[in-house]
C-alpha cells in the first residue's frame, strides 16, 4: 500500500545536451528548449494536481532553473527550495566538454557507454591541465560544501554518485517524506538514475538500462521503510517519452561531428 509518493525530475535541455558533450559539473545554464520543457513540466504536474511542500536541486544552475520555471508554472513559487552538491550531476572528470558521438568514433560504442551507464566504471580522472578545471574548482559555490574544496570529487562512476548523495538523502529528504511532505527532487540524469538504483533496489547490471530523459516527470510510489512499490512511471505522453528515452540512448552512437 502506497504511503508516500516522490517526483523526480532531470532538469530540463541545456546547451551542452543540444551539443552531445559532457557536461557534469561545468555550470550550463538551460537551453531554450530546455526552458520550455520545465515549463511543460509544471503545467503537466499542476493539470495533475499536484501541490509540493519542499524541492531540493543540485547547486548547478540547469537544475535549480528547472526548479524555478516548474514552480511558476505550477503557481507555486513560494515553495522552499534547497541546493546541494551532493545532488550534482556525475563528474565524469577528463571526459568533461567531450563530444559523446565523436568519442564513441575513437573508442568505440561499447566503451562510450560503460563510461556513460555502468554501476562501477570511473572515467579517467580531470587534472589541473583540463581546459574547465579551474573554472569548476575556483567557482565559490564549491567553497559552501559540507567537505573540503580538496575532497571533492575528480571523477565519479554511479557507484560513486550513489556513495555521495545517500547521506543527504537520509539525512535531509528522507526525514520529509516521512512527514508527509510532497518533495520535488530536480536534479540530473546520473544523480536520479543513482536515487532510482538504491529506492528501487534495481541490480548493478540492469541500471544500465535505465534512461531517463531531459523534462519529464517521475512518479515513485514508496512504502512505509521508503521502498519503491513497483517501477517508476513517466508522467506525460508516453509516446514522446519513448521517443526521448530513444534521442538519449543514441547519444553514445558514433556519428561524424559536423
Amino acid at each position: 500500500m502506497t504511503k508516500y509518493r516522490l517526483v523526480l525530475l532531470r532538469h530540463g535541455e541545456g546547451a551542452w545536451n543540444k551539443e552531445n558533450r559532457f557536461c557534469s559539473w561545468v555550470d550550463q545554464k538551460l537551453s531554450s528548449d530546455g526552458v520550455t520543457e520545465a515549463q511543460n513540466c509544471g503545467r503537466h504536474l499542476k493539470a495533475l494536481g499536484f501541490e509540493f511542500d519542499l524541492v531540493f536541486t543540485s547547486i548547478l544552475s540547469r537544475s535549480i532553473q528547472t526548479a524555478w520555471h516548474v514552480l511558476e508554472q505550477m503557481g507555486q513559487e513560494w515553495v522552499p527550495t534547497e541546493a546541494s552538491w551532493r545532488l550534482n550531476e556525475r563528474h565524469y572528470g577528463a571526459l568533461i566538454g567531450l563530444n559523446r558521438a565523436e568519442m564513441a568514433l575513437n573508442h568505440g560504442e561499447e566503451q562510450v557507454k560503460r563510461w556513460r551507464r555502468s554501476y562501477d566504471v570511473t572515467p579517467p580522472p580531470i587534472t589541473e591541465s583540463h581546459p574547465y578545471y579551474h573554472e569548476i574548482y575556483n567557482d565559490r559555490r564549491y567553497k559552501h560544501c559540507d567537505v573540503l574544496l580538496e575532497k571533492l570529487p575528480k571523477a565519479e562512476s554511479l557507484k560513486e554518485v550513489l556513495d555521495r548523495l545517500l547521506p543527504y538523502w537520509n539525512g535531509r529528504i528522507a526525514p520529509e517524506v516521512k512527514r508527509g511532505k510532497m518533495v520535488l527532487i530536480s536534479a540530473h540524469g546520473n544523480s536520479t538514475r543513482a536515487l532510482l538504483k538504491h529506492l528501487e533496489n534495481i541490480s548493478d547490471e540492469a541500471i544500465v538500462n535505465v534512461t531517463l530523459p531531459t523534462g519529464i516527470p517521475v512518479l515513485l510510489e514508496l512504502d512505509e521503510n521508503l521502498h519503491a512499490l513497483g517501477k517508476h512511471q513517466f508522467l506525460g505522453d508516453q509516446e514522446a517519452i519513448q521517443a526521448a528515452i530513444k534521442k538519449v540512448e543514441d547519444q553514445g552512437k558514433a556519428k561524424p561531428v559536423v
